[in-house]
C-alpha cells in the first residue's frame, strides 16, 4: 500500500504559451502543486486521489479545451523523493525591491530594506515561482496591514501569512489549510522566519467556514482556484460583512465572470493587479468605506 504522502506526477510537454491555460484548468480540477519548467508542466497529486477516472476527466477535460489533449506522462512519487526534488529546481526569486524569497538552506544578497522569507514548500502551494502568489505578496506590500487582523484561507507554505508579519503586521493572524502535509510545512516555515505567533488551524474554506469566521477579521486572503472562490464568496459576505479580501487563483479569462460574482455578493474592486494569465482583486463590501 502507498506512503498517505505518495503522489503522482503528471508531466506535461506543452508549448509555452499553453503552459498557464493547462495549469489553470488542473486548479480547476483541485490540483494545487506545481513546478514549471520550458515547455514542461508538473502536476501533483496525492497518490490517494488518483485512478483511472481521474486520468480519464483530466484527459476529458484538456480535450475540450485545446481539442487534443496534451502529451504526458504519470509517474509514482514516492514521500522520501520531493525534497530532493525541489533542490534540484528552486532558486531565490524577488517578489519585488521590498520583498525577496529564499530556498531554506540557500543564500541570496537582500537589498536594503528588502525583507527575506526563507520557504521550504515541501509539496505546499506558495512557493513565490507562481504568479498567483507574486501578485498576493504585492499586493500585500502596499497594503497598511500593521493593524489589521488577518485570515489566510488555503495557508499552505504559509508565505502570505509570514509576508503579513515581516511587513509589520501586529495583529491577530489565523492561517487554515485543510492540507495536514501544508500544515506541517507551514508550521516549519513560521519558526524558521521567528514569525511563531501566527495561529495555524486544520479548517477547510468550505466546510468550517462558520467556525473559521466565529471571530472577526479585517482582512481575508485567499489565494485558491476560482470555483471554491465562487463557492464561499456568498458566505463570506453574509458573515464576514465588513471585511476586505484580496482574492487570487484565478485566471484573466475568468474575470467577467469573477466581476458578475463580486457585484452579486455586494463587492467593490478597490485594486486588480495582473501577471501572466492571472489576476489579484483586493475587494471591499459596497458599504464599506475603504478611503
Amino acid at each position: 500500500m502507498a506512503a498517505s504522502n505518495d503522489y503522482i506526477e503528471l508531466s506535461f510537454s506543452l508549448s509555452p504559451e499553453l503552459i498557464e491555460p493547462c495549469l489553470g484548468l488542473l486548479i480547476g480540477e483541485g490540483i494545487e502543486y506545481f513546478q514549471e519548467e520550458e515547455n514542461k508542466l508538473h502536476a501533483y497529486i496525492p497518490d490517494s486521489d488518483w485512478s483511472g477516472e481521474k486520468e480519464k476527466e483530466i484527459v476529458e477535460l484538456l480535450e475540450r479545451s485545446f481539442g487534443s489533449p496534451p502529451v504526458f506522462t504519470v509517474r509514482h512519487m514516492a514521500d522520501k523523493n520531493w525534497n530532493a526534488e525541489w533542490e534540484a529546481h528552486l532558486q531565490p526569486i524577488e517578489i519585488s525591491d521590498r520583498i525577496l524569497i529564499v530556498q531554506k538552506h540557500k543564500t541570496a544578497a537582500a537589498k536594503e530594506g528588502q525583507i527575506v522569507i526563507e520557504i521550504n514548500p515541501k509539496m505546499s502551494f506558495g512557493t513565490g515561482y507562481h504568479a498567483t502568489t507574486r501578485l498576493m505578496l504585492r499586493q500585500l506590500e502596499h497594503l497598511a496591514i500593521e493593524n489589521l487582523r488577518i485570515l489566510d484561507i488555503g495557508t499552505g507554505t504559509g508565505v502570505l501569512a509570514i509576508a503579513c508579519r515581516k511587513l509589520g503586521n501586529r495583529k491577530q493572524i489565523l492561517a487554515v489549510d485543510n492540507n495536514d502535509w501544508a500544515l506541517e510545512n507551514a508550521r516549519e516555515n513560521i519558526r524558521d522566519n521567528d514569525t511563531e505567533n501566527i495561529q495555524i488551524a486544520k479548517l477547510d474554506a468550505e466546510d468550517d467556514l462558520q467556525k473559521i469566521l466565529s471571530e472577526p477579521f479585517d482582512l481575508i486572503l485567499a489565494n485558491i482556484n476560482r470555483s471554491v472562490i465562487e463557492r464561499i464568496l456568498p458566505s463570506l459576505q453574509r458573515m464576514a460583512p465588513r471585511s476586505l479580501l484580496m482574492l487570487s487563483g484565478i485566471m484573466i479569462y475568468d474575470e467577467p465572470l469573477l466581476k458578475k460574482l463580486l457585484k452579486r455578493s455586494g463587492y467593490t474592486i478597490v485594486r486588480a493587479v495582473y501577471e501572466d494569465e492571472w489576476l489579484s482583486y483586493l475587494v471591499a463590501p459596497s458599504t464599506v468605506n475603504t478611503c
